[in-house]
């Protein structure tokens, strides 16, 4: 009878070493805090309830760019900057870095509580598309840790949208080719949220601001059918130096936009080139009648200090010491509200013509690949426990999938090699992107200086292998003990 039990004991261990990572369902999920009025999108433009709700915010990463630290999993360090986001007068943050591994309630709460939205980045550098071989890292390890990040913010009625990824395509034109994978993961985000029966929580792209791919890339990011196009679309903008308008070339921006057809803000901005203080006169013009019926305002780059000099606090071990460019800020906001009324916006949405292939833009084609067939079992069953900032990376993970390898396409073979995206000078951000599609584009790419308008390679290019099992391995040994303890008693 004990050799028996002891055997169904060691079974019982053994299922759960190699067990799957554990699904979750978003129906049990148990979450009670402040409600905030969840953002939608009608036309062009965010709405809060019946109200046009402008993006009025700033980037947040406190560990720095190369850090791998998530703010929001920080009692103690999210608190302290939430005061300081209550001072500035913002109403969103952008968290590039999260660790889907873990509970947000706390700092998601406090969020909250404080009227204060958070845009996620779904990628980060050990999970993301490498640019310079973006084909295999798209693949079901890589999804499974996006759509973990989808499930962990999915119940914050405060989290206003995801990025898919950011600066992936830059100034080097064969980075263009990347393109189609951030589409891809666009549109499987998209459908895990829909799939999963979370809330229609907006899912965009955030891009390098090129002259000769700016517009190609938001058409391409904006066409074909609606299941794969984005939901918003935003760029990093360093083109106003304490200047105006004219001077900028912002107005132009806004004619090239006119009419595209969903949202667009700025998800970077603030150029600090010229002079030792920024007058954030961006503000101003973000919130007239010259801008509002286009754009849906924009995140300052960034809150905390850092060898670039772009932030406006320097964090000390006695907290968060505000730099003289935070009341600049602080001042700007004051000054210029959000505007009433509708601001303009279209209140219906369209698509754009896809581009066509030309000597700035090498993706030749519509159709996307198809989602890796290991990943599709998420749909229905859920991603499961995310692998944090601590697995093994998925950019050379791979699948076997049948989409795995070279993408045959109507004209050629799409062979990019781009690294992974990040952003601004010295810095280095979590990136995105999509699959391979029908392209017939070849050649390869070389890596790039990043500059206020592209980016620097943020994920690495020789991360790789599977989700770590460990973590399910050592709730095995427990359950175990578990068990042999009951046994003897």
């Amino acid at each position: 009878m004990r050799s028996i039990v002891f055997a169904t004991v060691w079974a019982s261990l053994f299922s759960h070493l190699t067990a799957s990572p554990t699904l979750t369902d978003p129906k049990h999920l148990s979450y009670k805090r402040s409600s905030m009025t969840p953002i939608t999108i009608k036309g062009n433009a965010f709405w809060q309830g019946d109200k046009r709700f402008y993006v009025r915010g700033i980037d947040y990463q406190p560990g720095g760019s190369s850090g791998m630290e998530d703010p929001l999993a920080n009692e103690t360090v999210c608190k302290r900057d939430i005061a300081e986001f209550v001072k500035l007068g913002v109403n969103t943050i952008r968290v590039y870095m999260t660790d889907n591994s873990v509970s947000h309630d706390v700092c998601m709460g406090a969020l909250a509580d404080a009227g204060i939205y958070v845009i996620i980045d779904a990628n980060n550098p050990l999970y993301s598309i490498n640019r310079l071989n973006p084909e295999p890292s798209y693949n079901s390890e890589y999804l499974q840790s996006v759509f973990s990040t989808i499930d962990a913010f999915s119940k914050y009625d405060n989290t206003l949208a995801f990025f898919s990824g950011n600066e992936v395509v830059n100034d080097d034109i064969e980075s263009t080719l990347a393109a189609v994978y951030v589409k891809a993961t666009t549109r499987d985000m998209r459908q895990y949220i829909a799939s999963r029966d979370h809330r229609k929580i907006p899912v965009g792209y955030s891009s390098a601001d090129v002259n000769s791919n700016r517009i190609p890339l938001a058409h391409y990011m904006n066409c074909g059918p609606d299941d794969q196009r984005s939901d918003f679309y935003a760029f990093n903008d360093y083109s106003w130096c304490n200047t105006d308008m004219e001077r900028s070339g912002w107005n132009q921006k806004v004619k090239q936009f006119t009419g595209y057809g969903i949202p667009i803000f700025l998800s970077e901005y603030g150029c600090n080139t010229n002079g030792p203080q920024r007058d954030f006169g961006e503000v101003k013009a973000l919130m007239s009648d010259s801008m509002t019926h286009v754009y849906s305002g924009g995140l300052v780059y960034e809150y905390s200090a850092g060898p670039n000099m772009f932030g406006i606090v320097n964090i000390t071990s006695g907290g968060a010491d505000e730099m003289l460019d935070f009341d600049k800020y602080r001042s700007a906001l004051a000054a210029n509200p959000a505007p009433n009324g509708d601001g303009g916006c279209t209140l219906t949405s369209n698509s754009m013509p896809c581009p066509t292939k030309d000597a700035n833009w090498l993706v030749d084609g519509t159709s996307l690949p198809p989602m890796p067939e290991k990943a599709k079992v998420f749909m229905a069953n859920g991603a499961g426990t995310g692998p944090g900032l601590k697995g093994e990376g998925s950019q050379n993970a791979g699948d076997g999938d049948s989409n795995s390898g070279t993408t045959t396409a109507p004209a050629a073979t799409a062979t990019a090699t781009t690294s992974a995206s990040t952003s601004k000078a010295s810095t280095s951000k979590s990136t995105s992107t999509s699959t391979s599609t029908s392209t017939s584009v070849t050649g390869s790419a070389t890596t790039t200086t990043a500059t206020p308008s592209s980016s620097k390679n943020a994920a690495g290019n020789s991360v790789g292998g599977p989700v770590s099992q460990g973590p399910f391995a050592v709730t095995g040994v427990f359950v175990a003990f578990a068990v042999i303890g009951t046994l003897l008693l």
